[in-house]
Order: structure tokens, then sequence, then C-alpha cells
């Protein structure tokens, strides 16, 4: 077996790498480091929580004094799942758990067409405008956007991979769950070069190696064993990720992204349940260089544990309920994010208290980093693909003084060279900035429709409504256009 990389993380963040929940977004994490981009990230401050709490619930963040605490630090977040979960629960004519909307999830699932890095790393822009009416904030409050895009990277320019596939096969997944992932692996080897391997572990009371590492050449024996996938048993998710983690390493390859992608439900009942005790089990040197992405499955399923596995597996968090939803999650996503273009990605936002009255960090709750954590790079942060963008919102008070209003830092490793990459913009009080095709409205109605839904807001759907229908018939985006009537459902439900 190939040596693979040292692990340069501290030893007390190891056993983080064991949660698996953000699989299939792992492949669509976005950031980028010197000219225009977005980001999703978590707040160091009042109302955080350390991410090391895998499950405890943690609360809204608080508006903080920057005074008193002047820096905001978070790891870079890409997951989606959120958002795919409270469309797929309105469109069955029911509210999302409040527990289960993430803002910063909702806001990075739009497209915003930021300006690409010339290289690895992020292209990093910074811009504000006023909060509109209907928020109810205080009088001159400003939404600011902390954005970050990757490069796009060829097909043909990606290393080759190697994935494991880690699929709950166990009684839960029965009927439609099971078919749709058994479609959604045709479609994904389909996709695939010729050059790409696979190997597919099936876990239920117990695990099973269905195909060794397989190259995608060989598409007959592939296609074989997913067709053999049924569903039947107890769940023992930990049996499964064990195998799975023992089988990439096996076939490690440090010329090649080497990944987990788990596949479930996210139940667990039998063996180890708990995601920092499977990690832990999993072992760091096991885990080292391979990568975590997790895929939530069905009409309903434990975003918690799957979320914790990814975001803590070096990963990200996809979810999907219907044949059309797994297309486009393997097809138009994973393909086309495969690689790693910056590792460990954080960022530490400073805001000037001369200009700035109080600040808040919409979501991003459970992603918080210490502020001292922003320039130690065995700090374990957040992976991103190639072609993604990140974006961060923050509700501020100015002081309506001129001068420096904030200045925000991006910091990185070079999966290439292993060096650290920075970038860095600062924003003046008053200055004027231009966001093409309403990007920074859509994120705001974004953000709102997630506080809207958890009950962290003073305001309601019906009055996100009209600016969402209004933006739906300027930005000729289809995204979009479903923003608006999933913001219109929620009305009707009473959110």
């Amino acid at each position: 077996m190939e040596e693979r990389p040292p692990h340069r993380r501290d030893p007390s963040m190891r056993r983080l790498l064991a949660i698996p929940a953000a699989l299939l977004l792992a492949l669509l994490a976005a950031c980028t480091g010197e000219a225009g981009g977005e980001t999703a990230v978590d707040l160091a401050g009042p109302g955080a929580v350390d991410p090391a709490e895998s499950e405890a619930e943690y609360e809204v963040n608080e508006s903080a004094d920057p005074a008193d605490d002047p820096e905001s630090t978070f790891a870079v977040d890409v997951d989606t799942a959120s958002y795919d979960y409270a469309r797929q629960s309105l469109l069955d004519g029911e509210l999302p758990p409040p527990d289960q909307v993430r803002p910063e999830e909702f806001v990075n699932s739009f497209d915003y067409g930021y300006e690409e890095p010339a290289g690895n790393g992020f292209a990093l822009t910074v811009g504000y405008q006023d909060l509109p009416e209907w928020y109810g904030a205080e009088d001159g409050a400003q939404v600011v956007r902390v954005a970050l895009q990757t490069r796009t990277e060829s097909d043909a320019g990606r290393d080759d991979v190697n994935l494991t596939f880690v699929i709950d096969v166990s009684g839960s997944m029965e009927g439609d769950r099971i078919a749709i992932v058994r479609d959604a692996l045709h479609l994904l080897v389909d996709e695939l070069r010729p050059t790409d391997a696979v190997a597919i572990v099936t876990y239920e009371s117990e695990s099973d190696v269905l195909l060794g590492m397989t190259e995608v050449g060989d598409g007959e024996a592939l296609h074989d064993a997913i067709d053999d996938l049924e569903a039947d048993g107890s769940t023992n998710m930990h049996a499964g990720l064990e195998d799975g983690y023992e089988l990439a390493a096996e076939a490690f390859d440090g010329d090649r992204d080497n990944r987990v992608v788990l596949l479930s439900d996210g139940e667990a009942n039998v063996g180890l349940t708990e995601h920092d005790a499977m990690l832990d089990a999993i072992g760091g040197e096991i885990a080292d260089g391979i990568t975590l992405l997790t895929v939530g499955v069905g009409d309903s399923y434990n975003q918690e544990l799957l979320e914790q596995l990814a975001d803590n597996g070096d990963g990200w968090a996809v979810f999907f309920a219907s044949q059309g939803r797994a297309e486009e999650v393997f097809s138009e996503r994973l393909t086309s994010t495969l690689g790693v273009t910056a590792e460990d990605a954080k960022v530490q936002v400073t805001f000037n208290p001369e200009t700035v009255a109080s600040y808040r960090l919409i979501g991003f709750e459970n992603r918080a980093l210490q502020d001292e954590d922003f320039e130690d790079d065995s700090v374990d942060a957040g992976e991103v693909g190639p072609g993604h963008s990140v974006t961060a919102l923050y509700e501020v008070v100015p002081t309506g003084e001129t001068g420096e209003y904030l200045t925000a830092a991006v910091r990185w490793t070079d999966p290439e060279t292993g060096e650290t990459g920075t970038a860095e913009q600062t924003a003046d009080a008053g200055a004027v900035f231009d966001f093409p095709d309403s990007g920074l409205d859509v994120a705001t109605v974004a953000a709102a429709f997630a506080e809207a839904l958890r009950g962290s807001a003073e305001f309601d759907c019906a009055a996100i409504l009209p600016e969402a229908q209004a933006l739906a018939e300027t930005t000729d985006d289809p995204d979009v256009d479903e923003l608006a009537e999933l913001v219109a459902a929620a009305a009707e439900l009473g959110a």
C-alpha cells in the first residue's frame, strides 16, 4: 500500500474525521483566494458553539459588539442538504423541522456568478447594502456579504479518483430509496472517466465488500454490482464506514483523489451510533488523506448525524429524495467537482468598532473557530473543490462614522504544494458596490427564508414573499423561481 501524506491536523481534532454526513456535497465544495467569490462559514463569538460538540443543539448567533469582540472566525462550509430537505418537506405539504434549517445552506444553494481566481485557493470579494424594510432591523442596518470562489477545472485536467461507496442497504432503505441509489450510481459510473476507479461496500446488520476497487473502464462489473443492491436488515453504519475506510486505505494512491462516499438515510441502530465514536474507532491514521462525503437519501433522514460526519470528515453533506434530484447531484455536481482546490479553508472578518456598532453572522453556528485558530494551520477547517462558491452574510449596524468598515481574510492550504495561501480585502463605510444579477438580494431572501422557517426572525414568510416574487420576475433564474414558490408554500403553511 502506498504511504499516505502525513496528517497535519491537531491530534485533538482527529476524532472529527470519523463524522460522516456531507458526502456528495463535499464534492461540491467551493472557496477561493484573490478576486471574487462567496463563502458560507461560522462565527466565533456570542451564541456560537464548539463544532466538536457534535449533536448538541446550538443557539442562533447573537449580535456582537466589535468593541468587545471585533473578530468573527469560522471554517468554510459548503453543505446544501438543509435547503434540499426543506424543499422536499414543503413539496410534501409540510414545514421542515426548525432544528434542521441552516441559513448558510440555503444561501449557498444558489449560483451568484462570482469572479474566479487564477490558481488554487480563492477569489475573495466583500460588499454590502441596506437591509430591506421588511427585515425589521435597526434603522440603517446593512447586510454584508463575504464571498469566496474557486477556479473551475476541466474534467480532463483533474486527477483520477478512487471512490469508495459505502451504501446503506438496511430495511429503512427498502423500496424507492434503494431504487434511487441504484439509478444514481448507474448514472455516475457512466459519467466517470475509464481511468477512475470505484469500490462498493454495503451494510445492514453487518458490512460486506460488494466490489473491490475497480476501474470504470470495466463498466460491466460495476453495473452488475449496482444491480445487486437490495435493502433488508438492521443498520450498522459503523461497520460499513470502517470497511469502507480500510478498503480506501488499501487502494490509496497519492496521485489520485481518494474519497469515501456514504449514501444513507442516516439511521444507525446497531454497533456504534454516534459520529464521534465511529471516527475514533476508525482511527486518524486510516483516515489520513481520504475525504468523507455524505449523501442523505429519502424524504426523511438523520440530518444531524450526516452533517456532523461530513463536517468533521473533511467533506460535505447533500440530500436528495427523488430521481431528478439524484441525477442533478451525481451528474451535474459530483463529476464536475471532483478534486480539492483548497484545504483547511477558514475566514476571519474583523470589524472596526469606530464604524460598526454591532454585527451578527447569519447561520454557521456549528462551524465556529477560536480567533487564535485562524493562523494555526494545524487546525482542521473546510475543504473546497473546483468551481464552487461560498457566501457568508452578516447583519451589521453601522455607527454612521466614515472610515474602514471591516477587513475580511481567508486562509487555506494548497493541496498540491502544501503551502499556505491567503487573501484579504478591506471595505470602507459608505462605499458603493455593484453586484450583478441581484445576487445579494437573492442571498438575503434565501437567508431570511431560513430564519423565518426556524423561528429566529421578527418577520415571517408572508413578509418575504413580495421580494422573492419580484426577484423571480427579474433574475430569469429557475432556481430563484423555485425559491419564490417555496416561500409562498411556507407562507400558506403559516411560517
